[in-house]
């Protein structure tokens, strides 16, 4: 395969620079400036595109085992690839939890029928995500596990968190938080504020994630296990992060494409399309956020893909499911977003970053590299959820127009999706 024409991104080899790629069985063979075709070898016309190492997306659920009327691994790894994505990291709250080896080899093998984006599973922290009793860490690390995560359930009881933290310490895979204390958030369905008074709904308060973020950073300080603060949502928390940083924690965080493009006034006309853990925040969080993108000290963006059935999203806010698909809005929406980023920082957020911090291949372009690719450009498009390969249809973005999209994926040598076509042969 020979990518032609495309301005090369890889921040991991310093390299931005109109240059064709070849690729020869799974791996990056040859770059240079207008290669001639080999005889028989497919030609991907790159003009005008950005080419870069594969987009990992390190939060995502897949719904299987347990939910797959929401998604299934084959049309969650579908939506990925048509998204641009090369790598998923998938969230273990299925059911059952992803807390044995004999679950994450489940997820593999359904992985391995799809074959059109990689699935790296993430394990549970407490067995069942119970918050009770440590996972055997080793087992799991040694079924796959590339991080764990209780994702969706705080452990509330900090023993049980530092204690497994310890037992994790020597096990490669850092610890992912999800930062929402249950008490402080009791049954709250927004933001707490000035809309959720207005629309007479439970909020909850932003302090409900600063305790659970400072908390953890504390222990992902004393114990000196690798940390990751997932969907960070608030101003607060992100100095908290940064605060961490300077006591010597080895820590990173993530944001969504939903927390840095809305903010809870959209729960006004979005109802139960906007629920969402961490919720929506306030323009003064978004603008923090926005700042932390650009100033490093947010790591990657990840889209918390959630999909749920239509029922599920369309019921009363107040039971509305949580959570909305995210594949295949993300590079468009975090451009949007962030229009002034640079394409390098761009890439490092989707592809550099998940990669070192999951400890996984890929995120660089170079020769012998995996070829994992993804391959975007600067255009204008509309997001219609009824055209996405997930079969959660969800999406706040429904209808807004987005500056730049996916036109290319690359996954392991082979052509997975091009122009917006998931290639099902490529299984």
């Amino acid at each position: 395969m020979l990518i032609a024409g495309g301005r090369v991104i890889d921040p991991a080899g310093g390299v931005d620079a109109m240059l064709d790629v070849r690729i020869e069985g799974t791996v990056v063979s040859e770059f240079g400036e207008r290669l001639a075709p080999h005889s028989g070898e497919e030609v991907i016309d790159a003009t005008n595109c950005y080419v870069a190492p594969g987009f990992i997306d390190m939060h995502v659920h897949l719904r299987e085992p347990g939910n797959p009327e929401k998604e299934t691994i084959a049309s969650g790894v579908a939506a990925a690839a048509a998204g641009g994505f090369t790598a998923v990291a998938c969230m273990p709250n299925t059911s059952p939890a992803a807390d044995t080896p004999d679950v994450l080899a489940e997820i593999g093998r359904k992985a391995a029928c799809a074959s059109l984006a990689r699935v790296h599973p993430i394990g549970a922290v407490t067995l069942g995500r119970a918050g009770r009793m440590p996972v055997d860490f080793d087992a799991l690390a040694g079924a796959g596990a590339v991080a764990f995560s209780d994702d969706g359930s705080t452990i509330m009881d900090a023993g049980v968190l530092r204690e497994a933290a310890l037992a994790a310490l020597n096990v490669p895979g850092c610890f992912i938080s999800h930062a929402e204390d249950e008490h402080l958030k009791g049954d709250a369905v927004m933001n707490e504020g000035r809309v959720s008074s207005a629309l007479h709904l439970p909020g909850s308060p932003s302090v409900a994630e600063h305790v659970i973020v400072a908390r953890d950073l504390l222990i992902a300080r004393e114990t000196r296990k690798a940390w990751h603060i997932a969907h960070l949502s608030t101003r607060t928390a992100l100095e908290l992060l940064r605060w961490a940083r300077t006591m010597g924690a080895t820590v990173s965080a993530e944001v969504t494409p939903h927390h840095l493009l809305l903010t809870d006034e959209a729960v006004r006309r979005l109802h139960g399309h906007a629920k969402v853990n961490p919720p929506l925040r306030t323009e003064r969080d978004v603008e923090a956020l926005l700042a932390g993108v650009r100033d490093g000290s947010i790591d990657a963006f990840a889209t918390d893909h959630a999909p749920h059935t239509a029922a599920e999203k369309d019921a009363d806010l107040r039971t509305a499911a949580v959570g909305f698909s995210g594949f295949e809005t993300a590079l468009g929406a975090y451009a949007l977003a962030v229009p002034d980023l640079p394409v390098r920082r761009f890439v490092e957020l989707l592809s550099t970053n998940p990669a070192r911090i999951l400890g996984v291949q890929g995120g660089a372009l170079s020769l012998g590299a995996p070829a994992d690719v993804t391959i975007f450009a600067d255009r204008a498009w509309t997001v219609d959820p009824h055209a996405f390969y997930s079969k959660g249809k969800c999406t706040p973005f429904a209808g807004m127009t987005f500056p730049r999209r996916a036109v290319a994926t690359i996954v392991d040598g082979r052509l997975v999706m091009s122009g917006g076509r998931v290639l099902t042969e490529a299984a």
